[in-house]
């Protein structure tokens, strides 16, 4: 079998479209470069949020102007880095990853916002306090935040920069497709990211479903 980059090799790749210019814009365009991975050759494309200083990264495949596949993801160090068991984070990155190889185009908008935008060692705190029997809610609640502070509008600039005004979005996450469209981005389709159910996620899961509303209908 023929390695992603086979068909595509560095001294054949296209040049990079050119990023559509947003007024007032919240992100600036700071750098790209060629990503083979797994499942492909990908366009790294990294963005500075003015206001925070955060980088937030577009992993970016094929010709996406107009509509695109699109995983709009939070980071998350324990899952998408190290695996980690108690979420089903890294198993929906590379969900949304494999399907964009599969079709040959699409982006996975990566946000810098680690613990739902609580911060690493905030997530770790609220780790403790699961281990002692709070859901994700609750532990949250306990340290003095919202369920989830994340915000997306950082996330629509990206695509608006990228020439993408219509999306099939890769979310189980109902406020991921409302908050998009606010801003004006068309969601064409509501693509589920499945992912398995293990006894270390599985209140994870059912918490997400039941105290955030998100659309997981294979728990049993």
């Amino acid at each position: 079998m023929s390695s992603p980059d086979t068909a595509l090799p560095p001294a054949a790749a296209q040049p990079a479209e050119p990023l559509t210019p947003v007024a007032n814009a919240l992100v600036e365009f700071l750098a790209e470069a060629r990503v083979p991975t797994e499942h492909g050759s990908f366009t790294m494309k990294l963005f500075r949020e003015k206001a925070t200083g955060l980088e937030h990264v577009a992993m970016v495949m094929g010709d996406v102007r107009g509509s695109a596949l699109v995983r709009v993801h939070s980071e998350c160090m324990t899952g998408d880095v190290f695996g980690s068991l108690r979420c089903d984070c890294g198993p929906q990155l590379h969900f949304a990853m494999n399907e964009i190889g599969k079709r040959g185009s699409g982006v996975v908008v990566y946000l810098r916002q680690e613990g739902r935008g609580i911060g690493l060692a905030n997530k770790l705190r609220a780790y403790q306090l699961q281990d002692q029997g709070m859901d994700t809610v609750e532990a949250n609640q306990h340290l003095g935040f919202a369920a989830d502070l994340r915000k997306f509008d950082a996330a629509v600039e990206i695509l608006s920069a990228l020439g993408i005004s219509s999306v099939k979005l890769m979310t189980n996450n109902p406020r991921k497709v409302d908050t998009l469209r606010e801003h004006g981005v068309a969601v064409e389709e509501r693509v589920p990211v499945r992912s398995d159910v293990q006894p270390e996620n599985e209140r994870y899961l059912d918490t997400k479903a039941r105290k955030l509303g998100h659309h997981i209908d294979w728990l049993g």
